[in-house]
């Protein structure tokens, strides 16, 4: 719960080394936050990018949990030791991703079941879990980064974007479905980000960083605000791009 000041406490990312979902934490902490919780499969790697985080505030006391994001089935207990950590969940940032670019589905399919238990099963179970926990609490916060890939799906990479736009139209119905409940859920759609996981990709237009993200999303977690665009005209674009007809589209070279 906020404290006195309006200082979310308890702070939990889920994907603990994702680029962005630290220059989330990195954002969002300030005095009064009191716990943060990264949920990583990579506890050395999250423990490393958290040290920098530590020394600025000796007074947040950090926790990290492993996880497997590919595990649907084991969502409901992570979210229980989350719990046993901090007790309630003011904000959970839920980061984990897989893009594989330049996969070559047609020589190995099974390669898909990753992909889609990662960006899709798995995190519409983890945030189903999370929501009957803040449900109960009363109130919360889910952040959940999404991608503008999900907004009309590319031929460029039809796996990705096909799994985005699944977990983004879940989000929506979801954040519908815990209204007047206390709980909500943030829909951030970045562009081109420049993380290691786009490393060595050429960039897109109105490409952005890490830290842009996460000025823009950490605006956002105290509004009202359901989904942003980051750049914000990103939204404009896509919104040209999402109705242009069949023909038009498949000429463009995306």
């Amino acid at each position: 719960m906020k404290n006195g000041v309006g200082v979310h406490q308890n702070i939990v990312l889920f994907g603990g080394t994702s680029d962005i979902g630290v220059a989330i934490l990195r954002e969002i902490l300030q005095p009064g936050v009191a716990r943060v919780v990264l949920v990583s499969r990579d506890v050395d790697r999250a423990q490393s990018a958290t040290e920098e985080m530590s020394e600025s505030y000796p007074e947040v006391d950090f926790f990290h949990i492993r996880w497997d994001a590919s595990d649907a089935s084991s969502m409901q207990h992570v979210v229980s030791e989350v719990v046993q950590a901090v007790s309630d969940i003011d904000v959970a940032i839920i980061a984990q991703g897989l893009l594989n670019e330049g996969r070559d589905y047609f020589a190995d399919p099974s390669g898909l079941v990753e992909m889609a238990n990662v960006n899709f099963t798995g995190t519409m179970s983890l945030m189903y879990a999370l929501g009957g926990h803040m449900r109960t609490q009363g109130y919360g916060k889910m952040v959940l980064l999404s991608s503008v890939a999900g907004e009309r799906v590319r031929r460029a990479n039809p796996a990705y974007g096909a799994t985005k736009a699944g977990i983004d139209g879940f989000a929506l119905a979801l954040d519908h479905e815990l209204a007047e409940t206390g709980v909500s859920v943030l829909i951030v759609r970045p562009g081109f980000v420049d993380t290691k996981m786009t490393a060595g990709m050429k960039k897109a237009p109105l490409s952005t960083d890490a830290e842009s993200v996460a000025r823009a999303t950490v605006r956002a977690i105290s509004g009202k605000t359901k989904v942003i665009w980051v750049p914000g005209a990103l939204r404009w674009l896509f919104l040209v791009l999402k109705n242009l007809p069949l023909p038009i589209w498949r000429r463009l070279p995306l």
